[in-house]
């Protein structure tokens, strides 16, 4: 990912990448894919491994994350969470993350399998 410069608009359908978290035995423990859009930072995905949970692998990659945008002079981050998944809203709420006032659309292009 290239840092803007002032006055640059950057094309859209930018680059992503992973932040590896880690592995143990190996299998891997934690990891996240985030990019940038042209406009805005996204996490497409964080995941710790279930026996891994609680000890801070999550918080670490989401900084992680961060950092790399911010120093690339990417000025929000965005990622978007089911609205029923309580115990993944309070990890983000607890990073700082707020609700934006927006609504999220989507349309299948390919069904889902049963």
């Amino acid at each position: 990912m290239e840092r803007p410069t002032p006055g640059h608009r950057p094309q859209a359908g930018g680059t992503a990448g992973t932040v590896p978290g880690g592995r143990v035995e190996g299998d891997v423990m934690a990891g996240v894919m985030a990019g940038y859009d042209g406009h805005r930072g996204w996490v497409y995905y964080l995941a710790v491994a279930p026996g891994h949970r609680g000890a801070g692998h999550g918080r670490r990659l989401m900084a992680e994350v961060e950092t790399r945008l911010a120093a690339r002079g990417y000025a929000k981050l965005n990622l978007q969470v089911r609205a029923g998944n309580a115990e993944v809203l309070a990890f983000y709420r607890a990073l700082g993350y707020v609700q934006d006032e927006v609504v999220s659309l989507g349309r299948r292009l390919i069904p889902d399998r049963e």
